[in-house]
């Protein structure tokens, strides 16, 4: 299965990423090395959101992601969701 983290961003998210990005991307490559995350990144033209490809059993990889994420935590991200992505073609499709 696979599933989707969606990120709404606020307008000065590029410039105010740059103090948290470091624990991000680590904690991003850390679940990357577990195998959770297929793919990553931001939107751009407008760079308004982010969207991070989850693989697993469950949603739960991908809300324990955003719940420990610091963009999160210091207000870069507006909202969040998590959504199930049901893929059928390419690498890994999961039907």
């Amino acid at each position: 299965m696979h599933y989707v983290l969606l990120y709404e961003v606020v307008d000065d998210y590029v410039a105010r990423r740059t103090a948290f990005r470091a624990e991000h991307l680590r904690l991003a490559n850390e679940a990357h090395a577990r195998g959770e995350i297929v793919l990553a990144g931001a939107l751009a033209d407008p760079a308004d959101g982010a969207m991070i490809v989850f693989r697993g059993p469950g949603p739960e990889a991908a809300e324990a992601f955003a719940k420990a994420d610091p963009y999160v935590h210091n207000g870069l991200v507006k909202s969040w969701r998590v959504r199930k992505w049901n893929t059928v073609v390419g690498d890994g499709a999961s039907v």
